[in-house]
């Protein structure tokens, strides 16, 4: 299966640049030669043609003129790094920070806002909105898939409502990929790697009715071998195969509209997650004993090792199958109508995304927790309609429509193996814990379902040719339902057992899981969102901005097993007050670029998603979402760019982030805090108010070169390098201080030779030059030990590329 699929990708993609070939000689023109990756490095920075985008504010501007702090990586810059995944191109944006348990459990985060860093939650939607070619993608995970044939990604930050809308009060990521082309054109690439890695890609565009209908197909597959053990079932972890096809169609029927239809569809196959072993303390901070450690839990069981705690070793030792797998697939079609002084947008799309993981719920080689998992099914259908102005104007204006619907069905399994009895409650006689536990195993089924409507305007009034007011508004009507339910799967027979037993057994498995019967929530939710700048062109390359924007997200559903203490399964909308200055300027000669931002961004409600410790059973974790009353995000961050010469060009780019609960008196205790000596024997009223929140570095830079030289006649060779750092960052929701993660910063660098024409471009590649060790996560439990995941080590390889 998986060798017809590659070779249906490539073929497909090969056979495109066939069938193209005829429409080439029909128009009896020679295709131009794309520009080579490091020629557009440089001349993006230089002073050529200017960056243009249309997503930002949803028509053709210079970014320059753009009063929003937007960073733009190109094409040639993910090519430059040899980037294809959103949390390697979170290293060029200092901002943007992506954190991933696994595809699903994916939080990102734009200047410390958009999601915190527990387990992802059905009923909660991220803050940030991903888009790829104006599609609004529902659900976090389907943002892991690889990125193929793109055009440039735009990183808007700060809250993006008006426009854009649904759930982007921290922030947008808009992708856009390349469209088709009426000239034949053909790229290929192919990696090769340490760990097994390998990449190949290829796409190719050309018309088939001159002028009228062109076609672009995009392929690409990668896999490596996974960079972690499992000792306990002799095989690699931590490994991934990707596929992904993407087909488009342009139809021009004249000169004034425009039809695109594209299709696409991505498979990711990964044995993953395996947590490795990263410490272990059988006492509190204060030195009184854990009840039921870690340390005790095993000593229960005669000849289980302790695993290595030295995380960098690689090695775990889960017993239980493990995966994360999922599908994501959709068609959309936009249509582009000039009316002259104005244009008409029209995108509808449908999209599917199928997530089925396994997890071993403790990872030892013990079987305590042999299912813990929630699959997915997703479906969403938008639509979307605007009025966008044209030309240059006294008043611009974009006005439109959304409509957008969803649902999220959720296949919950939790699974307890036949060590689950002496792990969690020894003191219970053996055969009445041994018939409560081991082979226990609840199933739950949860659907939220949103339908979502929204009007917008925003305008653009030129008071003078150097001061220009922006205004907008958007009004959403959403409405949001949900289902939830959960039974028991599998369980011994305890018919035999005496009343009295049966009903400490059956107290027992309620303490874990209970039964709860079908239950229906919904709620209803009328916002406004709204902002107002001011831009003024100081000198005709310096704009000096500043901006107030009021942003919401809609209310939750928490459509899971709550703490008895919780009684209304909703969870309040978002509010967010949001104040900007910025000033983006060009010198020598525009061969020189320096755009800095101060921001000030507060959210009343800030929705979370909580993971804490069961008060009754240590070691049984609960997961549900909860509002904070308020958090405030304040900062600076700028970029620097400057190409001194067509030969050499520089990049630099910094963050600072002070990101904080305001007021958060009933967080979830930090377990290795003693709740009795805290006097919070419920572990749900720690007072975090005045801490940093979690997953947000204060401060992020990165810096980068890019250089090529002539060897001989129409060969040169080039370089790049960058390096990137993160300072210190917590990444549990309680702050705990055994999830603290220490600031680190890493080196990638390339070196190739090329051909004028990009018929051949041949490199060599490091990432993680330096080998560093560091951790992307940590993960602490209540009975004293950490696991964790770490980062890649140093990876390796050659690069071949073609495009003609």
């Amino acid at each position: 299966m998986v060798f017809v699929t590659r070779s249906l990708l490539l073929a497909g993609a090969a056979g495109a640049a066939l069938v193209l070939a005829p429409s080439a000689f029909a128009q009896n023109a020679a295709p131009a030669p794309a520009p080579t990756p490091d020629e557009a490095a440089v001349s993006s920075a230089d002073g050529g043609e200017a960056i243009v985008v249309t997503g930002s504010r949803r028509r053709e501007e210079k970014v320059q003129d753009i009063p929003v702090a937007v960073s733009v990586v190109s094409a040639a810059a993910l090519e430059r790094r040899g980037d294809f995944t959103l949390a390697q191109i979170q290293a060029q944006v200092p901002s943007l920070q992506v954190f991933s348990f696994n595809p699903r459990n994916t939080n990102i985060n734009i200047r410390g806002l958009g999601s915190n860093v527990a387990l992802t939650n059905d009923g909660l939607e991220n803050g940030v909105g991903f888009y790829i070619d104006n599609v609004y993608y529902g659900r976090v995970g389907t943002t892991q898939f690889d990125l193929v044939d793109l055009e440039a990604l735009e990183v808007l930050r700060g809250p993006q409502g008006t426009l854009f809308g649904k759930n982007t009060t921290s922030g947008v990521i808009n992708i856009t990929s390349r469209k088709p082309s009426f000239t034949p054109e053909f790229s290929g690439w192919a990696d090769v790697g340490n760990y097994g890695f390998y990449q190949l890609r290829a796409s190719a565009s050309g018309g088939l009715i001159p002028d009228k209908l062109a076609v672009r197909i995009s392929g690409a597959i990668s896999q490596n071998n996974g960079f972690t053990f499992n000792k306990t079932q002799n095989s690699r972890a931590q490994n991934y195969y990707n596929e992904s096809i993407r087909a488009q169609l342009l139809f021009t029927p004249t000169s004034d509209l425009s039809i695109r239809v594209i299709g696409d569809y991505s498979r990711q196959k990964q044995d993953n997650v395996l947590n490795l072993f990263v410490s272990n303390t059988a006492t509190y901070t204060d030195g009184n004993p854990i009840p039921n450690s870690f340390s005790i839990r095993t000593a229960r069981f005669p000849g289980y090792t302790l695993p290595s705690f030295n995380a960098f070793d690689r090695v775990g030792e889960a017993d239980s199958h493990y995966q994360a797998n999922m599908k994501g697939y959709g068609v959309s079609g936009e249509i582009n109508w000039d009316l002259g002084g104005s244009e008409l947008t029209a995108i509808t799309a449908y999209r599917w995304w199928d997530w089925d993981p396994a997890n071993d719920g403790e990872s030892t080689s013990l079987p305590v927790i042999v299912k813990a998992q929630q699959a997915n099914r997703q479906r969403q259908f938008s639509e979307e309609v605007r009025l966008a102005s044209k030309g240059s104007n006294t008043l611009d204006y974009v006005i439109g429509a959304y409509y957008f619907w969803q649902t999220v069905k959720g296949y919950g399994a939790t699974g307890y193996g036949a060590a689950a009895p002496t792990w969690f409650i020894p003191a219970v006689p053996a055969p009445v814990a041994n018939a409560a536990l081991s082979g226990y195993e609840v199933n739950s089924f949860s659907e939220p379902r949103t339908k979502s409507y929204a009007l917008f305007g925003q305008t653009d009034w030129h008071i003078t040719p150097t001061l220009t007011l922006t205004t907008g508004l958007r009004f959403t009507h959403e409405e949001k339902t949900g289902t939830f339910e959960q039974w028991v799967a599998s369980a011994p027979d305890i018919s035999a057992f005496p009343a009295p037993a049966q009903t400490a057994i059956q107290t027992i498995r309620n303490n874990f899981n209970r039964v709860i019967p079908r239950f229906e929530t919904k709620l209803k939710d009328d916002s406004l969102s709204g902002l107002v700048s001011l831009g003024w062109k100081v000198a005709p390359d310096v704009l000096v901005y500043g901006t107030y924007s009021h942003g919401n997200k809609s209310g939750g559903l928490n459509l899971t097993q709550l703490p008895i203490t919780i009684t209304d399964p909703s969870v309040r909308p978002e509010k967010v007050d949001s104040f900007e200055v910025g000033v983006k300027s060009q010198f020598l000669d525009r061969r020189a670029t320096l755009n800095i931002a101060g921001f000030w961004t507060e959210i009343r409600d800030y929705q979370t998603a909580i993971t804490d410790t069961d008060p009754i059973i240590i070691g049984v974790t609960r997961q549900y979402i909860a509002n904070i009353p308020k958090v405030r995000s304040k900062g600076v961050e700028g970029d620097f760019r400057y190409a001194p010469s067509d030969r050499f060009a520089f990049n630099a780019s910094a963050s600072y982030t002070d990101a904080k609960y305001v007021t958060y008196t009933n967080a979830p205790l930090a377990p290795e805090i003693d709740p009795v000596r805290a006097g919070l024997p419920n572990l749900v009223a720690a007072d975090l108010s005045g801490q940093q929140l979690p997953g947000v570095p204060k401060f992020a830079y990165t810096v980068g070169a890019d250089g090529n030289l002539p060897v001989t006649g129409s060969i040169s060779a080039y370089s790049h390098i960058d390096w990137s750092y993160r300072s210190s960052f917590n990444t549990s929701s309680s702050n705990s201080s055994l999830a603290q993660i220490k600031g680190y910063g890493l080196i990638n660098a390339r070196l190739g030779l090329r051909t004028e024409s990009g018929l051949w471009d041949l490199a060599i590649w490091a990432k993680n030059l330096l080998d560093k060790d560091y951790y992307l996560s940590l993960s602490p439990a209540a009975t004293g030990v950490v696991t964790g995941q770490v980062g890649e080590p140093r990876t390796f390889g050659a690069t071949l590329r073609t495009r003609f």
